[in-house]
């Protein structure tokens, strides 16, 4: 993660600081069940809680680790400079490292989750507000890049909406799945730890217990979160990519906003390039490389293994950050998008009336004209426009073997632009609700 994509909440989460204290908390709190079943001193377990408003020395701890060459050893000897040796002498008891390393791992990942779903409901408002603007903003639909059938700008952000509302079910389902936490010793057996212990920690950090680990909470827990993050990332250039096409230049559809100042280019002083879109598509690919890696950490040797370590030290942070800069960027991109009504109309009637040519073909057939011989005529007219740019209802009109079958008055009304409009309202209320 770099600052550059980073927003300072979500880098926050993933601090060494924020991490230490996730630690303690761990430990505390298990000590004081460990009171509460009479394993350790009541004395003792109040002691670790004076260190509750100590910052810890990062510094400290990783030269303490530059010795131990162990991170959890380190963060008890520093716990231990505060609180006391005897003091803390039944801190950690038995617990093992992964007890602290992983809930920590899934308190941070569910906080990072909060904060995604928190930008994701952003992003959906300002989809929304769009939709309803342009809901009856003619634009023409596109299938292999080529026009096809008029469709609205507002279907199009009311079918980005749909799409990131899905995404945002995922997102808190993930955040629902990977709020577990284990407090269950060496193995998983909780031979030196009792059950209660995991029952109290999780409760008071917003965890649930994990119903069986090993020595590690189980991985497809995590490959499932980074997952729903790649899909969301999907989505994210999904929606750029639509941007970056309607601002081509022989398009120009939309356009991300300009700001007064801004330079699109050292060399050519005209040029507004939609740099945030194409930005995003790049951050898209780097959330999206992270999902395989967490795949590959589900399996693992036996009770456990540190080979996800490495990989979740990575992924974790750049992940979410990423993800978390992405979202608010497009979410800004949307706010601002500039569209141009009056060019999408210009587009759609670039080769004039052609965008009809499906409803002359169905009035053929039903007219009772085969439909092997409905698309002949049809396709020789539309041609006609491709080449020479002709009106295709004048060519229609002139054509003796569609007006045999179709009256002037037929073929006219085949080109009212409200035929096709005529169930946005219905889509949008299953998309948003009926208002």
């Amino acid at each position: 993660m770099i600052p550059r994509y980073s927003r300072p909440d979500m880098v926050a989460i993933w601090e060494p600081a924020t991490k230490f204290r996730i630690w303690y908390e761990i430990e505390a709190h298990a000590c004081d069940a460990m009171a509460d079943l009479g394993v350790i001193p009541r004395e003792n377990a109040k002691a670790v809680w004076t260190a509750k408003d100590v910052e810890f020395d990062v510094a400290r701890i990783d030269e303490i680790e530059a010795e131990t060459k162990h991170d959890v050893i380190a963060f008890l000897t520093h716990l231990a400079e505060h609180v006391g040796s005897d003091e803390a002498r039944f801190v950690h008891q038995g617990m093992t490292s992964s007890d602290v390393l992983d809930t920590c791992f899934n308190i941070q990942l569910t906080r990072a989750a909060d904060i995604l779903i928190a930008d994701m409901e952003g992003l959906l408002a300002a989809l929304k507000r769009r939709a309803y603007e342009h809901k009856d903003t003619i634009r023409i639909g596109r299938s292999h890049g080529i026009h096809a059938e008029p469709t609205t700008m507002g279907l199009t952000f009311a079918r980005f909406y749909a799409e990131m509302d899905r995404n945002l079910t995922r997102l808190r389902t993930a955040r629902d799945e990977v709020a577990t936490g284990a407090i269950s010793g060496a193995v998983g057996t909780f031979a030196n730890v009792d059950p209660r212990v995991e029952d109290h920690v999780c409760a008071r950090l917003g965890l649930k217990p994990e119903p069986i680990s090993t020595q590690v909470i189980p991985r497809d827990r995590h490959a499932a979160f980074f997952a729903a993050l790649g899909v969301v990332a999907s989505s994210v250039e999904n929606v750029s990519v639509e941007i970056r096409h309607m601002q081509r230049t022989e398009v120009l559809e939309g356009a991300e906003f300009f700001s007064m100042g801004q330079k699109g280019s050292s060399a050519m002083p005209h040029k507004k390039n939609p740099v945030l879109t194409e930005n995003l598509t790049g951050l898209a690919r780097m959330v999206r490389s992270m999902v395989i890696p967490a795949m590959e950490n589900v399996a693992l040797w036996h009770e456990r293994d540190i080979s996800h370590s490495s990989v979740e030290r990575m992924i974790g942070p750049d992940a979410t950050v990423t993800l978390d800069f992405a979202l608010a960027r497009l979410t800004g991109v949307i706010d601002k998008l500039i569209v141009y009504p009056d060019n999408m109309l210009a587009n759609m009637n670039k080769f004039p009336g052609l965008v009809m040519s499906q409803r002359v073909l169905l009035a053929l057939t039903q007219a009772g004209v085969s439909r092997e011989d409905a698309y002949r005529l049809v396709q020789r007219n539309a041609l006609k426009v491709w080449e020479t740019g002709c009106d295709f209802k004048t060519e229609l009109l002139a054509d003796p073997e569609v007006t045999a079958a179709l009256s002037p008055a037929e073929i006219e009304e085949k080109f009212d632009l409200g035929y096709h409009t005529k169930h946005v309202d219905t889509i949008f209320a299953r998309v948003f609700g009926k208002s």
